[in-house]
Parts: C-alpha cells; structure tokens; sequence
C-alpha cells in the first residue's frame, strides 16, 4: 500500500510476495506519475512503515526505482527500518539498494 505527499511516497504493510499486487504496481506507477506531472525531480520513498519484505516485494521496489531514474525522477529512500535492511541484505539485494539510500534525516 502507499499514500502521497508532495514528494513523499510512504509504503506501508508488507512488501512480499503475497503483498504484492497488481493494486501496488498500479499505486507506484501513479505516484511516480503525479511527481512527473508536479515536474519534481526527486522523489523520497519513506520504507518507515513497511512490516515486511521478502524478495519478490524487493525487486518490484527496486526495478520501479530503475523506471523512475530512467523517467528522470531521482528516487531516495527513507526511514529505513533494521529490519528492513536486514531483509535487504538477506536477500543479498544489498548492493542494488545503496544508491538509492538517504538519511533518515532526509524525511
């Protein structure tokens, strides 16, 4: 799931393969295009509440952070919880995630 504000797109719930659905894909896709017609540059994904992630939710994530990049809308993520990045990197997707990576402070 997700909400928008101003730049900020929040993902909140699970982000794993049973999580993820059409209605998510759908739901990035419209965020991404409301900061392209806002004429932002740069988008904050905020991953504070997201309770869970496995692999499959992680590629969608990182693959339309690939699609906003080549749309021209730099994507940083956010609140990056422990174990969030302990999925991360269990899934050995640690390396794809750490240009996209910005301070919490950021938020």
């Amino acid at each position: 799931m997700y909400r928008v504000s101003n730049d900020v797109t929040y993902l909140y719930g699970t982000l794993t393969h049973s999580g993820v659905t059409d209605n998510i894909i759908n739901s990035l896709a419209i965020s991404l295009q409301k900061v392209e017609l806002a004429g932002e540059k740069s988008i904050r994904i905020d991953c504070g509440e997201i309770s869970s992630a496995d692999i499959s939710g992680l590629q969608l994530l990182y693959v339309w952070m690939q699609c906003a990049r080549f749309r021209g809308v730099e994507p940083k993520l956010v609140n990056l919880s422990a174990g969030l990045l302990l999925s991360i990197n269990s899934a050995g997707l640690g390396h794809y995630f750490t240009e996209f990576k910005a301070l919490s402070a950021e938020a």
